[in-house]
């Protein structure tokens, strides 16, 4: 699959030449004049796609004059790598490729978290209360006294949880409210 990467610089000449590198090594690349030419040109589906995938395209930061302060700014800012000019080809490149990594495997994790999030909507209100209790680290009677039903019942709850879910052990289950934020409930 061709990567796509976007070059923000105002000097020509420097665009031009990281376009080349970029594109000789197979990456697809749009370049752009300025922060504001690339916003606009890629609004509105860039901006919403952003918001959709909950986070911020790897940015490498390219300076002609870096110092420790400003270096600290963008990496606060959200800079996968801050490097100064002129920068070396192979070092841009393996920047390049480490913040395309990097995205890949965020993209995954997003992908995994969205998956997640699914599958606990389409649980029933009495699955989730099952869920909290069961992740609480309580037991079968346990669970069934605080819902008032059935151990039996409670059992039959506790199994279409972990088969909605996915989770094949009390540990998975866990980790994946873990993951969802879901507070353990030790009693009703």
């Amino acid at each position: 699959m061709e990567q796509l990467v976007y070059v923000v610089d105002d000097d020509e000449a420097v665009r031009g030449s990281v376009r080349n590198l970029l594109e000789a090594e197979g990456y697809a690349v749009r370049s752009f004049a300025s922060g504001a030419a690339f916003f606009d040109a890629l609004a509105p589906d860039v901006p919403a796609e952003l918001a959709r995938r909950g986070a911020m395209l790897p940015i490498i930061f390219i300076t002609g004059y870096g110092s420790i302060p400003m270096t600290v700014q963008a990496m606060k800012a959200g800079a996968t790598e801050f490097l100064t000019k002129p920068v070396a080809p192979d070092e841009l490149l393996r920047a390049v490729a480490d913040a395309l990594a990097l995205d890949q495997r965020q993209h995954g994790a997003r992908c995994e978290l969205a998956e997640l999030r699914r599958r606990h909507d389409s649980l029933t209100p009495r699955e989730r209360e099952t869920m909290e209790l069961v992740i609480g680290g309580l037991l079968n009677k346990q669970v069934a006294d605080a819902l008032g039903v059935s151990e039996i019942m409670a059992k039959t709850h506790k199994r279409k949880v972990m088969e909605k879910m996915h989770a094949r052990s009390l540990p998975d289950l866990v980790r994946g409210a873990e993951r969802l934020q879901i507070e353990k409930s030790r009693s009703r």
